[in-house]
């Protein structure tokens, strides 16, 4: 799978048109695509809260998290991010009937997560939290993202670019709904006590 990972950044168009012709199973993919690639940024945040932490100021001590607590943070965004994969695959195949495409729900979960690819190797910056290495790291990622959702949804789905550029943008809007469903979750568990404890 490593090889669409790099296809995906040096040539997406053709990239996509090969994954398109592959015969794939959710739980293959989420072997040797999501579990791995998912790990990246969930790993790197627990080195970075629990080694190096975050400096306010240039003589002030690193603040960084327990051990536990990062722990539990980590565990929680790893399932969530396998989670959003399917959530958005399933999204993709339930819309797909709006633009007169039928893919599978396999072809949609695959889509989903070949398409979320720069997101997670954007999280190696976790490593070393810092807002604005978080920032630019961050938009470049979601950057790409976007237009491999947009150069992809056209071939992948068989439909003409001006659907899919509408297509791609409910995506989009979506992928927005459960990423503020996400934040408010992560909230509802903090006040249950699940939640950052701080070391100075």
């Amino acid at each position: 799978m490593i090889h669409h990972v790099l296809g995906l950044f040096t040539h997406p168009d053709q990239e996509w048109k090969d994954i398109k012709g592959e015969e794939e199973t959710i739980g293959h993919m989420y072997l040797t695509h999501v579990l791995i690639l998912a790990a990246i940024p969930a790993v790197s945040a627990y080195i970075g809260t629990t080694q190096v932490g975050w400096s306010f100021g240039a003589a002030a001590d690193a603040v960084r998290l327990t051990q536990a607590s990062a722990m539990q943070m980590t565990i929680l965004a790893y399932l969530a991010m396998l989670v959003g994969v399917a959530v958005m695959g399933a999204f993709i195949h339930w819309m797909a009937r709006t633009y007169d495409s039928s893919p599978t729900l396999t072809d949609c979960v695959v889509f989903a997560a070949y398409t979320a690819t720069p997101l997670f190797l954007a999280g190696i910056a976790g490593l070393y939290p810092s807002l604005w290495l978080g920032m630019l790291v961050g938009t470049a990622a979601i950057g790409y993202t976007a237009y491999l959702l947009y150069q992809g949804i056209p071939i992948f789905m068989d439909i003409p670019k001006e659907e899919g550029f509408m297509f791609s943008s409910s995506i989009l809007a979506v992928g927005l709904v459960v990423l503020v469903a996400m934040i408010a979750t992560s909230v509802i568990f903090w006040g249950l006590g699940v939640g950052p404890e701080y070391l100075r």
